[in-house]
């Protein structure tokens, strides 16, 4: 299956760049390009792309709006698209103060755009399979960046934690750390057929879109503090 790819940055070169290492692979299209965020979501509704690379300081509109539009958050409240598309974020700065909003409004992950070639390739395929990245260093950043927005240490946890099971938290705990489900199958001496299941219980009864959105939560919840990473 061709993964169907739009670009989207305000800076010509970056989008050639990424094009030309994109189009090597057999399994990935670039079906689109877009300027800013506005030109983005149109071109979202009109293609239908599988994963958007999307920038995040933009005119017009930036990523952060875009996002929110693109995967139906809104605030007009329309969905441009059927919900399919998932957008990877990428930013020029690894503590950009909008990178937590994007991944809040709906984003699947966050590079660097000096991310090696591989990497870069590999993460699409990764969202495109409907999974999330979010490698551990950038996890612990956003955690170091926002310690003073976590609630304290004698705060109570949230009431929707109660739902979990104590296995189930533990998962929550690991993907926060930014672990794959076979990392966190070979911590937790089960399947990854296991741990998927876990993680798919875990989003549906806090009622979050993905893993990155799950990370997002343990930190903001405290389940998860700065320095336990």
């Amino acid at each position: 299956m061709t993964i169907r790819v739009i670009l989207v940055d305000d800076q010509p070169l970056l989008r050639t760049g990424f094009r030309m290492i994109l189009e090597a692979e057999p399994d990935i299209a670039v079906v689109g390009e877009a300027a800013d965020g506005q030109q983005a979501v149109e071109l979202v509704r009109t293609l239908q792309p599988d994963v958007v690379l999307m920038d995040i300081r933009m005119p017009r509109m930036d990523g952060v709006e875009a996002t929110r539009r693109i995967v139906g958050t809104g605030r007009d409240g329309g969905r441009p698209d059927d919900g399919s598309a998932r957008v990877l974020v990428l930013t020029t700065f690894d503590l950009d103060e909008y990178v937590v909003e994007a991944l809040r409004a709906g984003a699947s992950g966050f590079l660097l755009k000096d991310v090696p070639a591989d990497d870069l390739i590999a993460a699409i395929r990764v969202i495109a399979d409907g999974d999330a990245l979010l490698a551990p260093s950038i996890t612990r950043r956003l955690l170091d960046m926002y310690a003073a927005r976590l609630p304290a240490a004698e705060d109570p946890t949230p009431d929707a934690l109660a739902m979990l099971t104590e296995r189930e938290v533990e998962v929550l705990r690991l993907v926060a750390r930014g672990m794959s489900n076979a990392e966190i199958a070979a911590e937790l001496f089960v399947s990854e057929t296991t741990v998927k299941t876990h993680v798919g219980h875990v989003l549906t009864k806090l009622g979050l879109r993905d893993r990155v959105q799950a990370a997002v939560y343990a930190y903001e919840s405290g389940l998860v503090r700065p320095g336990a990473i």
